[in-house]
């Protein structure tokens, strides 16, 4: 087993024990924890592929907006009842999504253009905007070179699911019936 794998395993092992914490996830590679207004402003994710989350900086009940201020794709409002919120609300997690990008910064500007009320076609993630922190919430990346982002993202939403019983809060929008 090389040095590489026996990191891997340690760092995969820590995320399973421990939950999805920053210092976990810093631990295991990923960096920014920045606002999407910081993001935007400086363009400081890289143009590579990757995986990324959007975390809380505490845990604790969440407050809903009544309306999602994301943007109207082809006129579709993208705002949930607060019950649907509630069901997808995972107590104690830190990570509210986990997304996969083949180029970060676009993938993350979109991210943020949504959030910002733009009609953009990319509705992941949509969940995080009708919190009403929204504008503190972190993103951070990691990059992923050799591997392909999709199954990174996978595996760490397997290790989420693993952990809390049921996958971030804004990452099954299947649940809600959309």
């Amino acid at each position: 087993m090389t040095r590489r794998s026996r990191e891997r395993i340690k760092s995969v092992a820590a995320v399973t024990a421990n939950g999805f914490t920053r210092t976990v996830l810093e631990t295991d590679g990923f960096t920014g924890w920045i606002t999407f207004k910081q993001m935007s402003d400086e363009d400081r994710a890289p143009r590579v592929g990757g995986i990324y989350v959007v975390a809380r900086r505490s845990a604790g009940n969440p407050e809903f907006l009544d309306a999602n201020p994301g943007g109207r794709f082809k006129g579709k409002d993208p705002s949930v009842s607060e019950e649907a919120l509630r069901l997808n609300w995972v107590d104690d997690a830190e990570v509210l999504y986990i997304g996969k990008a083949d180029e970060l910064r676009r993938r993350l500007r979109q991210f943020a253009d949504f959030g910002a009320g733009k009609p953009i076609g990319h509705w992941g993630g949509r969940l995080i905007w009708q919190l009403a922190e929204a504008e503190t919430l972190r993103v951070a990346w990691k990059e992923t070179p050799g591997k392909v982002p999709r199954h990174e993202e996978a595996r760490l939403i397997n290790e989420f699911r693993d952990h809390y019983g049921k996958p971030p809060f804004a990452n099954d929008p299947h649940r809600l019936g959309a």
